[in-house]
């Protein structure tokens, strides 16, 4: 299996962007159109052998929330630390994306990006545990 990053985040005062690699640049046409889009980022500073075998923990770090597979959570450990957004599409400037918030740092390898759209919503009901 072979991941290559397309870009990286830059968080400024400003704002935040996703700034992609001009070889990626074609990859881009028609993402105007969206108001949101999905992004997939590698979380690199939780990229460690002993992270990566981190297999359950407290949900959000806290201690009084029960003790939960990663796969049931949004942890930034787990096997392969691959962290995935929503985030508003606010402007484009050729290569640079502006988007709205997310928990990525300045630098963070961004791995793809695709289009959010309806589809993408929970259907039906949703449940959720009670740490939640």
């Amino acid at each position: 299996m072979e991941l290559t990053a397309i870009g990286h985040i830059e968080r400024t005062e400003n704002g935040n962007y996703i700034v992609v690699d001009e070889r990626y640049a074609e990859g881009l046409l028609g993402i105007e159109g969206f108001s949101h889009i999905v992004v997939m980022y590698w979380l690199d500073k939780n990229d460690t052998p002993e992270k990566r075998a981190i297999l359950q923990v407290h949900p959000r770090r806290d201690m009084q929330n029960p003790l939960t597979g990663v796969f049931a959570t949004r942890s930034p450990v787990r096997p392969n630390p691959i962290g995935l957004a929503t985030c508003e599409l606010l402007s484009i400037d050729g290569l640079r994306l502006q988007i709205g918030a997310t928990d990525a740092f300045d630098g963070t390898p961004v791995v793809d990006i695709k289009c959010y759209t309806g589809e993408d919503a929970a259907r039906g009901k949703a449940r959720y545990p009670g740490w939640l």
